[in-house]
């Protein structure tokens, strides 16, 4: 994680509920700054570019840059609040983070190679697990994504995380056992044929 995008905010005043309907009622949304030792900092954002990094996936694992009033804040997203209804961001929570920081965050997966896939080619289906790793390291290594790719896995195969390599200093959350993230599963007409054929057999 390499690469830091940079979020316009502005800082506001007042805390509270009402504070914060007032900033949704003007069209933006308010969040805060907090962490690292130091005193939480309110903000207010256009959503626009906030919905724009959401768009891109894996927002949670990517490192940002605030600056407000002078001041940069290096930054990773912590949690997003939503309107139950209409989807609106009703609130952001940035953490402070530095180069020395060990963070946790959840990167998502990307598939390669499906169309190179032994189990795919022959009619398999790749049931996606987890879609998402939670992982644990310093912001500068941390990846924003995982690659797997499939190429040699059959129908049957289980792809677990130790199949995925991770940078030096970053380990999953799950640590204690090897979880898998996807597997090659037969289609519905395969595992019918493998049934009759066990069938057939026995009598």
């Amino acid at each position: 994680m390499s690469d830091i995008s940079t979020l316009p905010v502005q800082g506001r005043e007042r805390a509270g509920k009402g504070a914060a309907r007032a900033v949704r009622r003007a069209g933006l949304v308010p969040g805060v700054i907090y962490g690292d030792k130091q005193e939480p900092v309110l903000i207010q954002m256009d959503p626009r570019p906030l919905w724009a990094e959401l768009y891109r996936g894996g927002f949670y694992a990517r490192q940002y840059q605030l600056d407000l009033d002078g001041q940069s804040h290096r930054v990773m997203a912590q949690d997003v609040q939503f309107h139950p209804v209409s989807d609106a961001i009703l609130h952001v929570d940035f953490l402070r983070i530095s180069a020395t920081s060990r963070v946790t965050a959840e990167v998502p997966v990307r598939f390669l190679n499906e169309e190179r896939c032994p189990g795919l080619k022959r009619g398999g289906v790749l049931n996606v697990v987890r879609h998402d790793v939670e992982l644990v390291g310093t912001p500068d290594v941390l990846p924003d994504h995982l690659e797997v790719d499939l190429i040699g896995f059959d129908v049957g195969d289980s792809i677990h995380i130790s199949a995925v390599k991770l940078p030096e200093g970053v380990t999953p959350v799950i640590a204690d056992r090897d979880f898998t993230i996807a597997t090659v599963t037969a289609p519905s007409g395969m595992k019918a044929e493998a049934g009759a054929a066990e069938e057939s057999e026995e009598s």
